[in-house]
């Protein structure tokens, strides 16, 4: 097949990078149809230096990348389709990770920090210290609250804590950004003029960026001490950054780039404002479309960028209620305590159980987010008898997720006084039918899932495909009618009753200390004390639900 057959078979094609915290893939669309032609999908891993701390190696995302892009090039010769079709490139990825390299050798000064890291939660006590505890202090400015989560937190850590990234700064070649900065540089040539850029929804995530001016802050600058000069230069999410440097792709311009959440909602063509979706995925992730409106949130939601399709297009901002784990504790069950074999398994586990579990799950690993914003809370399980089975802490880990997304939906609810009549989903875990279910049964609303499973990708490919002239996808309207619907199956009596027992659970998960504190503490030690009866009685209980599921 030449080149003009393909092309008058599905049009130019969009390239999309979806780099995530567990995998990265490259999806190729066709620009009439919306249709996936073909990807391919690479595991990138997490390490754990210490307790609450999580990095990921910048060169493995790298090598990630690059073999996506020459195994999805490969798949496309198969199929005798011409790669030279491909006339833009998107990015869409993890947002809040930080990352910062030397710009002389293109070398990471440090592993990337995660955007669930929690090692900055001193930095952050020490902060609120001199603000009077009000973790909104900056929030007027950037939009956010003072928290962990946030890359200004890991970038001032990496800067108080480690020589080499300090010796660069004093030596004019420390460059930072978070996963999209350092993908942009090394795509496009890194040290060989790699272009250093971000866009407005990453930037928006970083504490640095005024969330009215769309500019790097000064008074945020200072307020964290940070070097303008290391920052990228921050765009609109639809224009051009630069031309692939070499490789399979040499010269297609990346000319698209969202956080993969705000990608997400693109994806799901959420353009209107009122509009929401929920994505599922190593945490959860619900973005409200508030239009060119900036609404401030009471009841402690983010206020953020949700995307500008191009620079002179106006920026569209959103409500966002952020959950630190959602697959996360799933992955959990299954590698720490063994008591499902795979991610998957978890729908049949929890499906043999009645609505009326009695158990509830708290995932607090990382503290809560929204709208909580409590680092002090930890992970707690409560309902635990000598009858509770492995399968009924499954349920509860998934139906705890099901109540934070409530929990935001409630926020939405006080600061906007609108109702959702319901909520659009996607995300891996959206294969769940239980999980789909039990969040419509939750909310009180219809769950709405897509035909298009990619819209993560596809938001990347459609801000790509914007700012090469691609304005409309044919099959829009088809990506907005769902394969299928989850509706509320259990009384209001049955939800209300569910949603109170969460925020009882949710208050015995508060104001955990941690070890060394307790240690440091003579007064504290009988607190102590009862922490480890606690953790291990509930280990205990856990085990023995396990042995019994097994026999």
């Amino acid at each position: 097949m030449n080149k003009n057959e393909s092309v008058s078979r599905y049009g130019p094609l969009i390239g999309a990078i979806d780099e995530g915290t567990n995998s990265v893939r490259f999806l190729v669309f066709a620009a009439n149809t919306a249709e996936v032609l073909t990807y391919h999908q690479v595991s990138i891993s997490k390490s754990y230096p210490k307790e609450g701390w999580v990095e990921q190696n910048p060169m493995e995302i790298l090598g990630a990348v690059v073999e996506c892009l020459n195994k999805t090039v490969d798949n496309l010769h198969q199929l005798s389709i011409d790669s030279a079709d491909i006339i833009a490139i998107g990015i869409a990825n993890q947002r809040e990770t930080t990352i910062v390299w030397d710009s002389i050798t293109g070398q990471p000064l440090h592993n990337a920090i995660v955007w669930m890291d929690m090692r900055t939660t001193n930095i952050v006590d020490e902060i609120l210290k001199g603000v009077r505890n009000n973790i909104n202090y900056l929030k007027p400015l950037c939009g956010l609250p003072i928290s962990p989560y946030f890359s200004a937190l890991k970038l001032k850590w990496l800067l108080d804590n480690d020589a080499s990234v300090q010796l660069a700064v004093k030596e004019k070649r420390c460059m930072f950004g978070t996963v999209d900065s350092w993908l942009i540089w090394n795509l496009t040539g890194g040290i060989n003029g790699g272009a250093h850029s971000t866009d407005v929804t990453n930037a928006s995530r970083t504490m640095l960026m005024n969330i009215s001016t769309l500019k790097w802050d000064s008074k945020l600058l200072d307020f964290f001490k940070i070097p303008f000069e290391i920052l990228p230069q921050i765009r609109s999410s639809s224009e051009i950054y630069g031309h692939i440097h070499d490789g399979v792709l040499r010269g297609v311009p990346i000319s698209g780039c969202l956080g993969d959440q705000q990608s997400a909602l693109v994806g799901q063509m959420c353009f209107r404002r009122g509009q929401a979706k929920s994505t599922y995925g190593t945490g959860c992730f619900v973005l409200y479309n508030t239009g060119t409106a900036i609404v401030d949130s009471n009841h402690g939601l983010l206020t953020t960028v949700a995307y500008q399709l191009g620079p002179q297009s106006p920026p569209i901002y959103a409500l966002e209620g952020s959950v630190a784990m959602a697959g996360e504790v799933i992955q959990w069950l299954k590698e720490k305590l063994e008591i499902i074999s795979d991610v998957k398994e978890s729908e049949a586990v929890a499906n043999q159980l009645p609505f009326d579990n009695r158990i509830v799950f708290v995932p607090a690993f990382s503290g809560l987010y929204a709208p909580y914003w409590r680092k002090d809370a930890r992970s707690i399980i409560c309902g635990i008898t000598e009858e509770t089975t492995s399968a009924q802490i499954v349920r509860a880990a998934l139906q705890a997720i099901c109540l934070q997304t409530k929990d935001i939906l409630e926020s939405i609810r006080k600061d906007t006084g609108l109702l959702l009549t319901k909520l659009l989903v996607d995300g891996a875990m959206t294969a769940n039918n239980l999980l789909m279910q039990m969040q419509a049964d939750v909310c009180g609303i219809p769950v709405v899932r897509p035909l298009m499973c990619d819209t993560t990708a596809l938001g990347a490919a459609i801000a790509a495909g914007r700012a090469e002239g691609i304005r409309k996808w044919d099959v829009r309207s088809n990506i907005a009618v769902p394969s299928d619907s989850f509706f509320p199956s259990i009384s209001d009596n049955e939800r209300d009753m569910l949603y109170s027992q969460w925020k009882m659970a949710v208050k015995r998960s508060l104001e955990w200390e941690s070890l060394e504190e307790l240690h440091d503490d003579n007064e504290d030690l009988h607190k102590l004390t009862a922490t480890g009866l606690f953790v291990i009685g509930t280990m205990i209980v856990l085990m023995v639900a396990k042995y019994r599921s097994i026999t």
